[in-house]
């Protein structure tokens, strides 16, 4: 069997420390599968370098090899900088929905009633980022415009996407727009959603409108959700949504790019988190978000991929359950510590489960 590819794009500081010690876990020798990795620098120095052609050659990558698995990197101020390389890859490999899970890790109490996964499933491009902006008059009498844009297939992406998500996790699709209030600019997604919802009879479905969707997370009953939203709503959501868990250390990204069918054609993983300058050098980070990245990303390469994204996404949380704890969830592990525990329970996972 040919080896995958996973495009491999390097980051800043602790985020690309953390990116090495998840690629650990990926070695043929603990998931039993060959991968290959073609490996971008896209580091602030390297993107200054390049002028940003780093990125737009990584982009391209991808979308040949249809996998990748990015590091956190630095978005620097300025306008007249490289800016963030994210905006990049989004376009260019056509990612169309952007999904962050939060999950409950075993002994992190979590807020309010969340025990079971909810996703954020959100439009990659469009809504209030990218808008045009200007200012008209002086004074008290200056106004302040924008135009925003939003697509149906966007929009479609994201309803289908959620409901297939829900349909294979066991979840509910909740909340939405806020569409009373703008029907036809927000109301093309909860059409999306109503259509989707046609298509997906088996699927538990709450449309609510933005405000009380926040409104109700608070006082959710623990069931598992996914939640489609607009660009700029499903930032503000995922911000909300991860910390209820106590953490984001247990929280991965993915941008995900489609065919016509709507099947994922492209995927890039990320961990959810930033940079964290301070812990450079360290080893005292805690690299589960990255190995989770990595996780979610295995199924799309494959039957085989699912096995192996099983088996490390468990290890990691039984891990944790067993008390093998980085300083953030109050343990005393250290990074490589806590990877080599991960690849210790994924290798014995994968042998047992070979021989059933």
């Amino acid at each position: 069997m040919e080896a995958k590819t996973i495009v491999v794009l390097e980051g800043d500081e602790t985020g690309q420390e953390l990116l090495e010690e998840a690629l650990r876990v990926l070695a043929p020798d603990v998931t039993g599968r060959e991968l290959r990795f073609d490996r971008f620098d896209l580091s602030l120095a390297s993107r200054r370098a390049t002028r940003n052609e780093i990125v737009h050659a990584a982009a391209a990558a991808i979308r040949k090899a249809g996998l990748g698995l990015k590091a956190a990197t630095v978005t620097p101020e300025g306008a007249d900088d490289v800016g963030s390389p994210n905006r990049i890859l989004r376009e260019e490999i056509d990612g169309r929905v952007i999904v962050r899970t939060g999950r409950r890790i075993p002994g992190v109490i979590p807020l309010g009633g969340v025990h079971a996964p909810i996703s954020v499933v959100r439009m990659a491009v469009g809504d209030a980022y990218g808008a045009k902006e200007w200012r008209e008059g002086s004074g008290d009498d200056e106004e302040a415009f924008r135009t925003e844009r939003i697509e149906r297939r966007i929009c479609h992406s994201v309803a289908e996407f959620s409901f297939r998500l829900a349909e294979q996790t066991g979840a509910k699709v909740f909340g939405g727009p806020k569409y009373t209030v703008s029907p036809v600019y927000e109301g093309m997604l909860k059409e999306e959603m109503d259509r989707a919802a046609s298509r997906h009879p088996e699927v538990g479905y709450e449309p609510q409108l933005i405000d009380a969707t926040f409104a109700l997370l608070l006082a959710t009953s623990g069931e598992p959700l996914v939640i489609p939203a607009l660009n700029r709503d499903g930032d503000i959501l995922s911000d909300l949504v991860l910390p209820l868990f106590g953490s984001i250390a247990g929280s991965e990204s993915l941008l995900v790019a489609f065919g016509e069918d709507y099947v994922p054609t492209v995927v890039l993983a990320e961990a959810a988190h930033g940079t964290a300058p301070l812990l450079q050098g360290k080893n005292v980070a805690n690299p589960m978000a990255m190995i989770l990245a990595e996780a979610s990303l295995l199924p799309y390469a494959g039957e085989e991929g699912q096995a192996a994204g099983r088996a490390i996404r468990e290890a990691c949380l039984e891990a944790v359950a067993d008390g093998v704890r980085t300083a953030d969830l109050g343990g005393s592990a250290g990074t490589s510590e806590f990877t080599d525990e991960v690849i210790r329970r994924t290798r014995t996972k994968l042998e047992v489960w070979s021989t059933l």
